[in-house]
Formats: C-alpha cells, structure tokens, sequence
C-alpha cells in the first residue's frame, strides 16, 4: 500500500506549519488595520506563494510547496476538508426561520444576482470570443457558458467568514445574503453540472438525476432530516461524553453529507453546509458546542484554504491587464446590479440593497475549482485562469469594505430621516391650519 515517504510525512508538515503560522500572522496583522482576517489570510498565501517567494526564492519555493508527489496531495486533502468544515459552521449559524422570513427578498435576490451576471457574461464571451483568446472557429458555447456561471456564483465560504469577521451573519442583512447565496450557488451548481457533462468530465449519473437528487436531498435534510437530529441530539447528549460525542457525530455527519453531494455532481461544500443548517437548527445543539466548533475551524482549518489560493498564483507570468480589467469589470458590474435590483425589487432601501449587493458580489471557492478544471481541459488559457484567481482576490478584499461604506450610507440616510420631520413639521401644519 502506498504511503507517504519519511520526508513526505516531514515536507507536509513543515508546509501546514508555515501555512498557519504566517495565516494567522497576517490575519492579525489585518484586523489590527480593521479589515477581515480572511484578507490577511490570503495575502499570506500570495507572499508564500509563486508571486513573491517563488520569484525571489525559487529553490526554497518548490522545496517546501512541491508541485506534485504524495505531500502535494495530501496538502490537497487537507485544504479540501477545510473548505467542507468551514462551510459546515457556517450553516450551523444559520437560524432557518430567519431564512425563512427573508422569503420573497431572498428569492428576487438571488435570482437577479444569478440571471443578470450569468447573461453579461456569456453574451461577451460568446459573441467575442477573440478578445478572450479563444479561436473563433472553435465551438465556443461551453466556453461562454463556463465564463456566464463564474460571474454568476456566489462565494458561500468566504462571504460567510467576512460576515462572520464583519459581525454581521446573524443580521437581518447577513441572513438575506447567506440565503440568497444559498439558492444562488444551488442554481450555479446545477449549470456547472451541466458543464461538466458537455466537457465530459461529470460523474456516471445523467444531469436531471443530479438536479433530482440534489433537490432531493436539500428538501429532506432541511425537513425529516432536521426533525431525526433534532429528535436524537438529546440521547446523544445524555448517552455520550460532552462536547466529544457530539462534535465527533456532527463533524461525521457533515462529511457524509460532502460526500452525497460531491458523489451525485454537486461540489462537497453544498452537502456539508446543507448539514450544518440541519444540525446547527436544532434547539439541543447548544450555543456552546456551536462556539467550540468554530473557534477550532475557523482559526485552524479555514486559513489553510485561504492560504492556499494565493499558492497556486503566479501574478507575473500569464498576467494580461486587458483581460483582469475585462474579467473583474464583468464580475463586478453584473454581480453588483443584479443583487441590487433583487434586493430593491424585494423591498429593501437603496443602501440596505447596495450592501447586499456589494455582499453577493464575493467570489472564491467554486470559480478556482471552475477553473482549474477548465484549465485542466484546455477550455481556457492560463491567461484567463489567473485573470479569474485576480479578480477572485479583489472581489474578497473590496468585499467588506464596499460593504461598510454601503452600511454608513444607511446609517446617513436614517439620521436624514430622523431629522427631517422636525424641521419640515410647522411649515406643512402652517399650510394646512392658516
């Protein structure tokens, strides 16, 4: 049987050593200047990264960050467990009755951030595909189609850790953001399913059986299977060691539900999220069980995912200026304007619907995924690639930011409210009652 090497099992561990140490490093550094650690986090994987130390160091570079071997993809494994855990708490701080309560919002929300940058998207892409280098000649439809879904996701991993950062996840806001996010990403999931069975590399089972399936087990889980946890927390709790027994079965629990979705076509981090909102709902699961599983992963296995990203970017070589400007432009303007006008179409104020906006406008996880594989496939260049992990980075960074300032505009915008009818009040009644 095939295992990991004396100085393998040495090289993995010096890699995750450095990979926490300077996260967390970093992420200090970042909240000290008032910004969410996951930027700090990631800025750490660009220093480690090809851009910096690979540049200036390329021995050491690849001596510690191999680019393949068995360290490599151990590595690999431990950054895919971190996103699935990281996406598992976040779903434990979801209260669905609030999730509920955002109904129509979240629904038009979610629905025009999708519809809206999907179509942006795919009509550039599709009707230009020399500006993106790509032949024109060729069949370009999966191409547009992959490009249209990437604008269109919706980080779930990341805008719920700069929620978490911003402590904002369990705001009226932050709710509408994760639900929308929610539906959003199951839909964008759904189209890349489709992709994947056009490029060939999706599983055994046919699209509207993933789609089946997929809705299947969301519909299940968040109804009979929330009713069966909740039911069988109490015996856990009292049958079992605490808080060992039942953060063992959770974390258990999560992992079998990534591997579902990850089996019928639909990435892992869907099932491990749909997980914790059953789990996390449950009024057994204490707010202290909740507070130890998110100390011990979000401060230890989410920064070896957001390190890691900044790993696999090298923003000097491949780097194309036209097409980030493009590429980010595109994300932006469309991601921005359809969350815009679903929140405001579901009610919302203008600063309320901007902050939305600027929430849902939070790529990552699933467009480095969506790229590595169309890489991979040769659908896309590397130039398109790294054009993607850029605006993946800024769209994480202007995340919070954007987000704060749309805040204060509301903040402005209640006290103008305040005031104005105590200075406009005896000049109407003065009217009325001459």
């Amino acid at each position: 049987m095939d295992k990991l090497s004396h100085s393998e099992v040495i090289s993995l561990l010096i890699q995750l050593s450095i990979m926490l140490g300077a996260g967390r490093l970093m992420a200090e550094l970042f909240r000290f200047l008032k910004q969410p650690s996951v930027v700090g986090e990631i800025i750490a994987g660009v220093i480690l990264g090809p851009t910096i130390l690979g540049m200036a160091f390329p021995d050491i570079f690849h001596s510690i960050f191999p680019n393949e071997g068995a360290a490599a993809f151990a590595l690999d494994g431990f950054v895919q467990l971190s996103v699935v855990l990281l996406l598992f708490i976040a779903g434990l701080e979801v209260e669905l009755h609030i999730v509920w309560q955002q109904g129509k919002q979240a629904l038009f929300t979610s629905l025009f951030a999708l519809v809206i940058p999907f179509a942006i998207g795919f009509a550039l892409t599709y009707f230009f595909p020399e500006f993106f280098h790509l032949d024109p000649k060729s069949e370009h439809l999966v191409f547009a189609l992959f490009i249209g879904t990437t604008m269109a996701i919706t980080a779930l991993p990341v805008i719920a850790r700069i929620l978490m950062d911003l402590k904002m996840f369990k705001s009226r806001i932050g709710m509408l953001i994760i639900a929308s996010a929610m539906i959003n990403d199951l839909l964008g999931w759904l189209i890349f399913t489709v992709i994947l069975s056009m490029m060939g590399t999706a599983g055994d089972l046919s699209v509207w059986n993933t789609i089946a399936l997929t809705l299947g087990f969301t519909i299940f889980m968040l109804s009979l299977g929330k009713g069966t946890i909740n039911r069988s927390l109490p015996w856990i709790n009292q049958k079992l060691s605490w808080p060992g027994g039942v953060l063992s079965l959770s974390i258990a629990f999560c992992l079998l539900g990534a591997a579902f979705t990850e089996f019928i076509g639909i990435h892992a981090v869907f099932g491990a999220f749909i997980i914790g909102v059953a789990v996390g709902d449950s009024e057994h699961f204490t707010e202290r069980a909740k507070e130890i599983l998110h100390h011990f992963i979000n401060n230890i296995f989410a920064p070896l995912f957001f390190v890691s990203i900044g790993l696999h970017i090298n923003f000097y070589q491949s780097f194309d200026l036209i097409l980030v400007i493009a590429i980010t432009l595109m994300a932006f303007c469309g991601k921005i304007a359809g969350a815009y006008l679903g929140a405001k179409t579901g009610g919302l104020s203008k600063s309320q619907s901007l902050a939305v906006g600027f929430g849902m406008n939070t790529h990552g996880t699933l467009e480095v995924i969506l790229g590595a594989i169309a890489l991979e496939e040769g659908l896309i260049s590397d130039e398109i690639f790294v054009a993607i992990l850029v605006m993946v980075i800024i769209s994480i960074v202007t995340s919070a930011p954007l987000m704060k300032f749309a805040l204060k505009l509301q903040k402005k915008s209640k006290k103008l409210a305040a005031s104005r009818p105590a200075s406009s009040l005896a000049p109407k009644n003065e009217n009325t009652n001459p």
